[in-house]
């Protein structure tokens, strides 16, 4: 338990940080949210009262203190130009996201740990270097264009899959799922030869480590010995990886939400920026990065599932 909480200790200056760096950033974007509402054709008496009325007129210490108090209180604010909650605008379009993130995901893994595991046990042949070629393809390719790719093949000439839209899974469970194995595969294709390329080089230095040599010695199996003792002794950086492959995830596919009409999280961002919608920003910038942080405690503790001497440490990579 004070692996956890020294762990989440550490959460409370980070998060603090990044508040005042996106507010801070955010307000040196060029336009005015005012002028964007109401247009250029507006009076400068109704200019200065939405001004006001959205506490733009005061200074920017005092607008963020403002601000943060109401985060404190679980308020992130109502939105500049769609006037609802920014809590009620991110709930809309998280969910969307984070579907996404597990089913890209789960596609990488099921892709990269029997394709990096051949390539390791049989270094040097035929499989590693096929392996090592097509992930480095995947890694070379852009995400965008394996998407149109894939929209093509699968939607268009054999109409097999829907190209783009996305339907909520408690609204329509089968059509949900068939809407999201394109954007899956086109984003899960790339990451997977991340992921395939991590494992392949830390299982070749564990299987080169004496435990290895003698549990071999001792007459277990190929398969044994991989499965049972490399594979785990070879999970730490793979987790490291995959821990920043989901924190990217959630907040970095605003293009394949947009090849693909997904209402996500990352163009509720992009969407904001655009209309100058400085609350929504901030309260969705604040939400990626508390996911990022759960993210990272979650693998903090998968760390010392995998090797309980991290507990008694400061941690991996410490």
């Amino acid at each position: 338990m004070m692996f956890v909480f020294r762990r989440l200790l550490l959460t409370i200056p980070i998060l603090l940080l990044v508040s005042i760096m996106t507010f801070s950033l955010i307000h040196m974007i060029p336009g005015d949210p005012a002028r964007v509402i109401l247009g250029q054709e507006a009076t400068p008496e109704a200019y200065q009262a939405l001004r006001s009325e959205l506490g733009l007129d005061q200074p920017i210490v005092v607008q963020y203190f403002s601000w943060l108090g109401k985060v404190i209180q679980g308020d992130l604010g109502i939105s500049i130009t769609d006037r609802v909650p920014v809590s009620q605008l991110i709930m809309q379009r998280l969910p969307a996201t984070v579907e996404l993130t597990i089913g890209t995901f789960l596609v990488a893994i099921l892709i990269a740990f029997p394709a990096g595991i051949l390539a390791a046990v049989r270094r040097g042949t035929w499989i590693d270097y096929t392996s090592t070629f097509t992930a480095l393809g995947g890694m070379s390719i852009p995400s965008f264009w394996l998407a149109m790719m894939l929209i093509i093949f699968f939607a268009v000439n054999n109409q097999w899959l829907p190209s783009s839209g996305y339907v909520p899974f408690m609204e329509n469970p089968t059509q949900n799922l068939l809407a999201m194995v394109l954007p899956c595969l086109a984003t899960g294709l790339r990451e997977s030869a991340v992921l395939m390329r991590m494992l392949r080089s830390s299982l070749l230095d564990v299987v080169s480590m004496d435990f290895i040599r003698t549990a071999k010695a001792k007459g277990l199996n190929e398969a044994r010995t991989i499965l049972g003792h490399a594979l785990r002794n070879a999970m730490v950086p793979v987790v490291t990886t995959s821990g920043l492959m989901i924190a990217g995830l959630l907040g970095g596919l605003v293009i394949t939400e947009s090849i693909f009409s997904i209402p996500g999280f990352g163009r509720l961002i992009v969407e904001s920026v655009f209309k100058r919608d400085y609350v929504t920003v901030q309260g969705a910038i604040l939400v990626s990065a508390v996911l990022v942080v759960v993210v990272n405690l979650a693998v903090d503790i998968l760390y010392a599932v995998i090797d309980p001497r991290i507990k008694a440490g400061k941690g991996a990579g410490e």
